[in-house]
């Protein structure tokens, strides 16, 4: 068996053991190549650390016989964001906001029951919310009347998995609610009203909320029930809001768990994997999550990078019934150490939690800051890794 970038993933994946360990990274950010890599392309990226290949893709499909089209004015961004999808009664106009020290865009989304507004702000890093848009409680009513559920572009997804061919996975996520969101259906909802309220709400009128992840949840599995044919490898599902350094253990069951096992058993009837994404706390609901039966969990976030995962006691629990991805600390080990040091952290991995297979080592999440001989030594270690 000759082995690929592509074999060594899906073994891990499969929670067997490949010839060595895989190694790669979640998202290679564009800051990263500009200021590090003089404008290299991710592929080139991948091939200059080698790091086995990730390619992400999540292109979206109007349906047409609901007269849905694509937003004319809008383009996917990058390799995370779709081109958006309107309807005669879902659009989104966007303002910039002049004179604001980062670059500021109001969203608004026009609809026959009335207009909703969303404020973003981002700088060379990361974007944000400065303006919720869920301010009342009625306005989940206008999602649940309006929203376009869109379903996945089949056709876009295979003609990259085709060219990838063994060079790597394919990955992808699960729906986000236009112009901002997580895969996650609690996490979704995280990022349309302020989390604060929607946790005290979880007290107050949990009814209300449950509405609010319903209408959320329906969107996210109609795109999943079109995905039968689609050449994905894994799924992303899942969020930082939804780890246990935000919300509690019984929060995550009564409102997070109960939506997004029915995403993961949808995407498991239409022949695809989910990896659950969370990045902070977990160690609480390690074996919550694995319980809703996904494939994959990551990405397994270190105390020292504002987690709380104890890598071997991690794999210990879980590690027979899911492969595990990420824990390594990327902060310390791509910034402020030195190869050697980075070295025998990627040993540290491999002992915790890869020795029996089922493991991909990655950071605990993306990077925008790094220093390249130290990812150079990250990948090396890795190969050294044999099973």
């Amino acid at each position: 068996m000759g082995w690929t970038s592509r074999k060594r993933l899906l073994c891990a994946l499969n929670n067997d053991k490949p010839d060595r360990l895989p190694v790669t990274t979640h998202h290679v950010m564009p800051y990263f190549l500009e200021n590090y890599m003089g404008g290299k392309s991710r592929k080139e990226f991948f091939g200059y650390f080698g790091l086995d290949q990730i390619v992400w893709t999540v292109p979206h499909k109007p349906d047409k016989n609901k007269n849905e089209y694509y937003d004319p004015n809008h383009k996917e961004i990058g390799f995370l964001e779709s081109r958006r999808i309107f309807s005669k009664e879902w659009k989104v106009e966007t303002k910039k906001i002049a004179n604001t020290k980062h670059n500021t865009v109001r969203y608004n989304f026009i609809t026959p029951s009335g207009n909703l507004s969303m404020i973003l702000k981002s700088n060379d890093h990361t974007t944000w919310v400065s303006e919720y848009l869920i301010k009342e409680k009625k306005d989940i009513e206008i999602l649940a009347k309006h929203m376009v559920h869109p379903k996945c572009n089949i056709e876009k997804v295979n003609k990259v998995a085709d060219e990838l061919g063994d060079g790597g996975i394919v990955r992808g996520h699960i729906p986000t609610f236009d112009v901002f969101g997580q895969p996650g259906t609690w996490q979704d909802a995280a990022c349309l009203m302020n989390i604060e309220e929607l946790i005290m709400a979880t007290f107050e009128d949990p009814e209300w909320v449950h509405e609010f992840l319903q209408i959320l949840l329906e969107r996210k599995l109609t795109y999943v029930e079109s995905l039968k044919s689609a050449k994905y490898d894994i799924l992303e599902l899942g969020g930082g809001s939804g780890s246990t350094t935000i919300i509690s253990p019984r929060i995550f069951d009564e409102f997070v768990a109960p939506y997004d096992k029915q995403i993961i058993q949808s995407a498991h009837e239409s022949g695809q994997k989910i990896s659950y994404h969370i990045c902070g706390g977990k160690m609480p609901i390690l074996e919550n999550i694995a319980n809703m039966n996904p494939d994959a969990m990551e990405t397994f976030t270190p105390p020292e990078m504002g987690g709380d995962v104890d890598l071997k006691k991690a794999s210990e629990i879980i590690g027979d019934r899911v492969c595990m991805i990420g824990g390594f600390d990327q902060g310390t080990y791509f910034e402020r150490s030195s190869p050697e040091q980075t070295r025998q952290e990627v040993r540290r991995c491999f002992e915790a939690a890869g020795k029996d297979g089922g493991y991909i080592l990655a950071p605990s999440d993306h990077f925008f800051d790094a220093k390249p001989e130290l990812v150079k030594a990250f990948a090396d270690e890795a190969h050294k890794c044999k099973y």
